[in-house]
């Protein structure tokens, strides 16, 4: 590498944009993928990419739900842009793999070491991503298998696994990681917290988090298509909620309705875990003035939300779903340690099949 480009070199990637010319890598078009790391880079490799619900979701639909259409059009993706960046919902999602190298002049800076393994905490939008091989597309939990390689910038988030926990069910909970850590930020004791898409991973997590911050005196409310599915049953079972309800988060009025009954003063914190469009009405109207919409879902639309609240006369602080927050991965973590009917739910339905069998 020439010495000109060492100093172009950015800690947070500029110079693998390809185009367009000023942007960074998440709002980047294409990036270069080359799987060699310059001097302020991690060179991964990668065996497993977490979409994310709303990304899945959308490519799923997409292709019919095949498994092999889906597999050939995440490639097709990465092959054209140099990162899995769903251009129509713009998320992506995680990996997890091992360290292959570490560029020289970051080497000393880092506490880690070729062969560790480790989940990027940043989001595949902005990863430059070279998939030599598609191995399995897992629909139940949108995880992809693959044999490929990846970079990791000097600004990048990135966890090592944790021993204790298995290496599937940590990724399944690190790709949701911003969500437990900033409900436990904005619940405060004795307030209501209501959570729409409450059992999912984040909506799970959320719950969790938000009945130990509020404690018995405050109230945490769900709100879930189906109450009969496996999460909702274990939202109720182990009390992470005072009250579930049981209706389709697009459906505003009949929501509007339901939560009206059950908490007329409405919530201090309503957080959004959705994997579908059309949903922030819905959490501006569980909302009191006053109060806070945490929109965790990447299928929000922030015109529609900045607009809804203006046309139903909602003063309300209205949160982007940043999936960074300081010690996230740490309070995720710890969320399933300290609650173990989740853990065991996570494990059932994400872990390995090795560790499963294990368990049996």
């Amino acid at each position: 590498m020439t010495a000109a480009m060492e100093r172009a070199l950015d800690a947070l990637g500029s110079h693998r944009v390809i185009e367009p010319t000023g942007a960074l890598p998440q709002n980047a078009w294409k990036l270069d993928n080359t799987p060699v790391a310059f001097a302020n880079e991690i060179l991964c490799d990668v065996d497993a990419l977490c979409i994310d619900s709303a990304s899945f979701k959308q490519i799923s639909d997409t292709c019919g739900g095949d498994p092999k259409r889906i597999a050939a059009h995440i490639k097709q993706t990465v092959e054209e842009r140099g990162k899995q960046h769903n251009p129509v919902t713009g998320s992506g999602g995680m990996f997890v793999g091992s360290v292959a190298q570490i560029g020289e002049g970051l080497a000393s800076k880092i506490d880690l070491q070729p062969g560790m393994r480790i989940a990027s905490l940043v989001s595949l939008t902005l990863t430059p991503l070279h998939i030599d091989e598609i191995i399995e597309v897992m629909p139940e939990c949108s995880r992809v298998c693959v044999r490929g390689k990846a970079i990791l910038f000097e600004r990048g988030l990135w966890a090592k696994l944790p021993p204790d926990i298995d290496t599937d069910v940590a990724l399944a909970v690190l790709d949701v990681a911003g969500a437990p850590a900033q409900v436990r930020r904005m619940a405060d004791r004795g307030a209501s917290v209501v959570v729409v898409g409450a059992d999912g991973k984040s909506g799970l997590l959320a719950c969790a988090q938000a009945k130990t911050r509020v404690g018995e005196e405050g109230h945490v409310i769900a709100i879930c298509p189906d109450a009969k599915t496996e999460g909702a049953q274990l939202l109720v079972r182990e009390r992470f909620v005072d009250q579930l309800i049981e209706a389709d988060a697009r459906d505003i009025c009949k929501v509007n309705d339901l939560i009206c009954a059950v908490l007329p003063e409405l919530a201090d914190l309503t957080v959004n875990c959705v994997n579908v469009p059309g949903t922030e009405l819905t959490s501006i109207l569980c909302t009191k003035d006053q109060g806070t919409v945490y929109f965790f879902s990447m299928c929000t639309s922030f015109t529609a939300a900045a607009l809804g609240a203006e046309g139903v006369g909602k003063d309300i602080t209205m949160i982007v779903g940043n999936g960074y927050a300081k010690g996230h991965s740490d309070v995720a973590l710890q969320t399933l340690r300290d609650h173990p009917a989740i853990h065991d739910y996570f494990h059932r339905r994400y872990g390995s099949a090795k560790s499963k069998e294990e368990t049996v």
